[in-house]
């Protein structure tokens, strides 16, 4: 088997990339409001140029109603995959909650061969409430139901037959999910969370990765998470804290003088549908991560950030959301990548720990497991670094190493 271990993919240290939530929002300084179609081609269009100044990741959320266009992630990415080289694609969210286990399995399995392996996913149960009757769902079990269908999911991919029971879906028998993950090793799984601990410890029990979106509130809302996470994560066995593999969100808007850029970007912080009509640009810049200025304010901002959050492997900007037209999100692509993104490389690799991580990629992960030999067509017997060894909350027993976490059986 041709293994990727030598894709163009590898790159250490951190990620840096953009992620979009999808929205259609009148632009409010000229009363237009885009069509589908052309949100859809936009998206296309910026993930290239993404690539084109040297971001890492493009990502793109998950939603099933108006005004958001995002409702089916990977036919998104697998159209962007044919269309780029190297940079990693990524969901912003997939929805483990309303999303069927098993189809999610296939679905970005496919989407790692048609990509050469640059895919992985941020798991969430999303913010949309309405959408759990929509795929007959019980908001009221949100949380029992992302644990269950995210055990099943880390079962389909690491098993080639599987037998399996829980409470949320009906049973599997001998089931094979197809295709198989490429070289034997499954997408790198982000588990995404702003308030809910569980995630953080679902997470840290599976040795995966957690991000917070850090666009909302304080970063120190954020920190209590991903500190529950660094601790849990070393308490599992899958290596110190600070080997725990952290991923940031971030917002930005950027002129090269900062005056010009708050009054570029006032109208559309005002009138955006998520925040506008609230608190003002500079009192949700001042208690939020939001950076509205010149490109040494962002870096200053954002170098920054590891003092609260330690070394991290993965950071995220939101830059084309509230009826921002391509053309602005295009020169801001530029500036972050031209201007902003390569110091920050530099910032975050000065004193950064020996012992941290780099940033996961399919190459690194295939290498981790089949060192510098050929990838094997058959599942490994090795480790995957799927330590599952520990106490978990949510059952009264030890887990063996394997168990699913906490809810649903292995027969």
């Amino acid at each position: 088997m041709n293994t990727h271990a030598n894709d163009k993919t590898g790159w250490p240290g951190m990620q840096f990339g953009i992620f979009t939530v999808s929205d259609i929002t009148e632009d409010p300084t000229t009363g237009r409001t885009p069509s589908e179609a052309e949100k859809i081609r936009d998206a296309v269009t910026i993930a290239r140029h993404a690539e084109e100044v040297g971001l890492d990741v493009y990502a793109v959320g998950e939603h099933h109603n108006p005004p958001f266009w995002s409702s089916s992630p990977t036919t998104t990415l697998a159209y962007i995959a044919a269309q780029t080289e190297r940079i990693i694609l990524s969901t912003a969210t997939t929805l483990i909650t309303t999303n069927d286990p098993v189809k999610i399995a296939e679905d970005y399995a496919m989407l790692q061969h048609l990509s050469g392996g640059r895919v992985d996913l941020i798991m969430g149960r999303g913010n949309t409430g309405p959408v759990y009757p929509w795929f007959g769902k019980d908001i009221r079990q949100g949380l029992p139901l992302a644990i269950e269908s995210y055990a099943l999911l880390h079962k389909l991919w690491r098993e080639d037959v599987v037998d399996w029971e829980g409470k949320f879906r009906t049973p599997l028998q001998g089931f094979t999910s197809t295709p198989r993950p490429l070289d034997g090793v499954a997408p790198f799984v982000w588990h995404g969370s702003i308030r809910t601990p569980e995630i953080a410890e679902q997470a840290a029990y599976y040795g995966d990765g957690f991000f917070a979106n850090n666009i909302f509130w304080p970063k120190e809302h954020y920190q209590r998470l991903i500190d529950l996470y660094r601790q849990r994560f070393a308490h599992y066995g899958h290596g110190t804290p600070e080997q725990a593999i952290v991923g940031l969100g971030g917002q930005v808007f950027m002129s090269a003088n900062s005056q010009d850029a708050v009054r570029q970007f006032r109208p559309y912080f005002d009138n955006a549908p998520v925040y506008g009509h609230g608190p003002s640009l500079e009192d949700f810049s001042e208690m939020t991560p939001l950076t509205v200025g010149s490109p040494q304010q962002v870096i200053d901002r954002y170098a920054a950030m590891r003092e609260t959050f330690g070394d991290y492997q993965r950071q995220l900007f939101l830059i084309d959301h509230a009826g921002l037209p391509l053309k602005t999100v295009l020169e801001q692509l530029d500036i972050l990548g031209g201007e902003v993104v390569p110091v920050l490389r530099k910032e975050l690799a000065h004193g950064r720990g020996a012992d941290v991580p780099d940033a996961p990629t399919h190459a690194a992960r295939v290498r981790a497991v089949y060192g510098d030999g050929p990838a094997r067509e058959a599942r490994p017997r090795a480790n995957r670094g799927d330590n599952l060894s520990g106490p978990s909350p949510y059952q009264d027993v030890a887990a063996p190493a394997g168990a699913a976490f906490g809810v649903g059986a292995s027969r």
